[in-house]
């Protein structure tokens, strides 16, 4: 379900992913350095605070995002065998973006002896000359099944799918569809059924219910909602310019300048397209909704200030940058409290509000339901568990660049979401950025339960990484609003601006997120991002450390809060119940012995951090335990500090984190690790 809110709704349950990890900003740029190296000349690094010009995305008319992709399906099989792929796998190309520099960022969906893979997608990066530079993959699990014939029946998994979705208040008595599916987004990869359930919940939202169901044991393995919550006289931005069309003398919410997205009256209907607001006149509503082409006013326009933001913004044409627009339906339901996106459709629709009062077609909702949009076309994040948080997150994120962007003074940019629709009833936002436990729900923090909450609360981690980076910690007056973001090590951050932060953000869920990304995965990625846009030693790299780290994700650029650190970022793979792996720090130019509250700060990536025993061992041999194997222990990765005295130990030699997954199943890689002195 991606929508605007889940008030009412319960909580997803947390489950096991497969995390994956982008290349680091450093270890990218030095990839990129060496490609262009054998081609001629290496790009000179950009200057403090500009984009790399090399690493900017191409805006790609229709036709030119075609031939790429045309190209790519080309080759597909080619880059299997390239990318080490097995028989039975064929990629099937899902988009492609293109740098100044000719590099490509290729993604691929996967099948498997014919069955779709979930959770089977991946980001192939190939400099121009057609070197293979980075591979990014939403699971790192080989694909090996036993068999492909299923020994639980169809008819079991539709009956599994159908009795949760009554339980979540759908009525539908059948499923919708049911096919066999690869499922590899939690683990091992199994043959599996994918149900989907239709009809509507029990708030009216419609029902999209997908169920994964082991297709030989009839274990379910994973749920997800597959609908997304998220001259005009309008309700909430005043009187704006509409982009209409007119035929004789009949004027239409239909937008040529934007891909012909319409927008349609549902009249508090629940199905179906709803009826093409047409009229005589080219002006439209009258500022409320006793006026029903109000909502539409404001519907067309948000969509409008969304798709010229990602043009304007990220050269994006369009949802799936393919020059097609979406449309828009408003008026759904009665009393209906909230707006979604749904893929299947193509479509956002918008609800009236408690007693039809108050539409949600604000425009931050427009820009946080096309959005999902986005997300979808993209990394597609899964929408449950920490990637479903980000999946909200970058709703909200886009959804503040699409406010501060369409500059109306009767709306104006803020870090909330939906302060106008006043979803509350008391004048309140629904969401806060700067601090968003203001809500009474969502969550400042990460934390390794993050993942068991609903996804419009999970966000919460995101949404402040994303507010700290742009405007930093503490209070301030942003725009004449008022903010006060603390952090979680209670140290300063100190922020980038909102440009830059939106370009970081969007480079990762564009280049470096799959499915499967989790808050670990977030954090490699957008450092990926700010390392190829503005240079791994820049200002706006240590940026995103900080601010990461200022929301409890991995450690700070230099220490943080004072002292010397060393640290290594060379990605190390933990094999499945393996021997084990080590990455080693070596310290030098110190005198005397380690302090007694040496810190230790590690980044691993895996999907059941249950399953690791992990140790520090100093320059003498001896080993000091940081982490116990917990078969209890079922969250994902281990993003921590631990505090070792290290006094008998001298300071200077070489340091090793060791690392050992002790069960089967799951698989990780040490990102990166920190020592810091004191």
């Amino acid at each position: 379900m991606r929508r605007i809110s889940s008030r009412g709704r319960t909580s997803h349950l947390s489950h096991r992913r497969t995390a994956t990890v982008a290349l680091t900003g450093a270890a990218a740029l030095i990839a990129a350095a060496v490609q262009a190296g054998a081609a001629g000349a290496a790009p000179a690094p950009p200057r403090p605070g500009k984009v790399n010009p090399a690493h900017a995305a191409v805006g790609l008319t229709p036709s030119q995002r075609a031939e790429l992709i045309r190209d790519a399906d080309a080759a597909r099989a080619a880059t299997a065998r390239e990318i080490g792929l097995g028989g039975k796998e064929q990629l099937i190309v899902k988009d492609v973006v293109k740098d100044a520099d000719g590099t490509l960022h290729t993604r691929y969906e996967r099948t498997y002896g014919g069955l779709p893979v979930l959770g089977g997608d991946l980001v192939v990066t190939t400099a121009g000359s057609g070197r293979t530079l980075d591979v990014v993959r939403a699971t790192g699990a080989t694909l090996k099944v036993a068999g492909l014939t299923p020994a639980v029946p169809r008819e079991a998994a539709e009956k599994q799918a159908v009795q949760r979705a009554k339980a979540l208040g759908a009525t539908r008595p059948a499923a919708d569809s049911v096919r066999r599916v690869i499922w590899a987004a939690t683990g091992k990869p199994v043959l599996a059924y994918e149900t989907v359930v239709g009809g509507l919940q029990d708030d009216g939202t419609p029902n999209q219910l997908h169920v994964i169901t082991d297709a030989a044991t009839g274990k379910k393995l994973y749920e997800y909602q597959g609908v997304r919550n998220g001259i005009g006289n309008t309700q909430y931005s005043g009187q704006v310019t509409l982009t209409t069309t007119q035929s004789g003398s009949t004027y239409t919410l239909t937008d040529g300048a934007r891909g012909n997205h319409r927008t349609y009256n549902l009249n508090h209907g629940s199905s179906g397209t709803g009826t093409l607001f047409s009229q005589s006149s080219d002006t439209w509503g009258n500022g409320s909704n006793s006026n029903a082409a109000t909502a539409g006013a404001d519907a067309h326009y948000g969509a409008a200030l969304t798709w010229d933001f990602y043009k304007n913004t990220f050269g994006r044409n369009g949802i799936k940058n393919n020059g097609a627009g979406a449309y828009s339906r408003v008026h759904y339901g009665n009393s209906y409290v909230n707006a979604f996106w749904d893929d299947s459709c193509f479509c956002m629709t918008y609800g009236d509000g408690s007693g039809n009062a108050k539409p949600l077609t604000s425009i931050d909702v427009a820009g946080h339901e096309m959005s999902h949009g986005v997300t979808s076309a993209t990394a597609n994040l899964n929408y449950s568990g920490e990637s479903g948080g980000l999946n909200e997150a970058t709703s909200d994120i886009m959804a503040a660049g699409v406010e501060f962007s369409a500059n109306n003074s009767t709306d104006a940019g803020d870090y909330f979401v939906g302060e106008k629709i006043d979803i509350n009833g008391d004048g309140t936002p629904l969401r806060y950025m700067d601090k968003p436990s203001r809500d009474g729900a969502s969550k400042d923090n990460w934390y390794s339960g993050i993942g068991g909450v609903d996804v419009h609360y999970s966000s919460g981690p995101a949404n402040h990484f994303f507010y700290l980076l742009s405007e930093g910690s503490g209070a301030k007056v942003v725009g004449g609003v008022s903010y006060d973001s603390p952090t979680a090590d209670g140290l300063p951050v100190t922020g980038i601006g909102r440009d830059k932060a939106l370009q970081i953000w969007y480079r990762a869920l564009t280049t470096k997120w799959t499915s499967t990304t989790n808050y670990a995965g977030a954090r490699t990625g957008t450092l990926a991002a700010a390392g190829e846009l503005y240079g791994a030693s820049s200002a706006e790299y240590k940026a995103v450390q900080d601010a990461w780290a200022g929301v409890g994700v991995g450690s700070r650029s230099g220490g943080g809060g004072g002292g010397t650190s060393y640290e290594s970022t060379t990605p190390v793979a933990v094999p499945d119940n393996g021997p084990a792996v080590t990455s080693a720090i070596t310290v030098s130019g110190r005198t005397g012995n380690a302090p007694g509250n040496l810190q230790v700060s590690v980044d691993i990536s895996h999907t059941w951090r249950g399953d690791l025993v992990i140790d520090l061992v100093g320059p003498s041999g001896t080993a000091y335990r940081l982490k116990n194997f917990s078969s209890s222990d079922s969250a994902d990765d281990v993003i921590a500090t631990y505090t070792v005295n290290a006094s008998a130990e001298t300071a200077n030699g070489t340091w090793t984190l060791r690392v050992q997954d002790q069960a089967t199943y799951d698989t990780g890689t040490i990102n990166s690790w920190k020592l810091t002195f004191p």
